[in-house]
């Protein structure tokens, strides 16, 4: 069976994109998936994060093969990496149109975090739009959500009156996910009872059942 890829897109930005990526990356090795990680953002955050995990995780990476790459090179490197492993997660910049649309069009699943506020909704549009022109299935996912308050379910409301894909699962805004980080690590392997962890772990799940994974 080819690999899957999955591009992780949001014109926003601070949405928490690299973070996600990294993130779910991880939580797949850990499943045993054979996984990737494609970086097309020119600000290299997740070249960063992995050059840590080099130094401190395992010179090979632990479990995660990683590229930087320009947007145009993406359909290449994609080909390339489906060879030898399961699930492919692609970093994309925000305020690239190119290069965006063209992990858009090679993706199986766009993955679009977005901050539970108006402001995200709404910023969120443009990139759902592009994945409808380019015929790409798309998810929302609410990312740093409070832990209180009403606010969750309002967004929520206001998406499902959009009708617009949501994942069922929400990420809190957890300092366990940057802290991970910080390590070169994802929070499954940084602190596997915490409640971040079973989050990353339920959209994991969730977007393997979309793939049919």
């Amino acid at each position: 069976m080819s690999a899957k890829a999955i591009t992780v897109a949001q014109q926003k930005g601070g949405a928490g994109k690299s973070t996600v990526t990294a993130q779910l990356a991880v939580a797949y090795a850990l499943a045993g998936r054979r996984v990737g990680i494609v970086d097309i953002d020119p600000q290299g955050s997740l070249a960063m994060w992995f050059q840590v995990r080099q130094a401190l995780v395992d010179a090979k990476g632990g479990g995660i093969t990683f590229v930087q790459a320009s947007g145009w090179r993406l359909s290449g490197e994609l080909d390339r990496l489906k060879r030898s492993l399961d699930l492919i997660l692609v970093d994309s910049p925000p305020h690239a149109e190119t290069d965006v649309r063209i992990a858009v069009r090679a993706a199986d699943l766009i993955l679009v975090p977005m901050q539970p506020t108006p402001l995200d909704l709404w910023a969120t549009q443009p990139t759902l739009e592009m994945a409808r022109k380019e015929k790409s299935r798309a998810v929302v996912v609410l990312n740093r959500a409070p832990s209180k308050g009403k606010l969750v379910e309002a967004v929520r409301t206001k998406i499902a009156q959009a009708d617009l894909p949501v994942a069922a699962t929400v990420l809190g805004n957890r300092v366990a996910f940057a802290a991970s980080m910080m390590e070169g690590k994802g929070v499954a392997e940084s602190n596997p009872r915490h409640a971040a962890t079973r989050e990353i772990k339920a959209l994991a799940d969730e977007i393997a059942g979309l793939l049919g994974l």
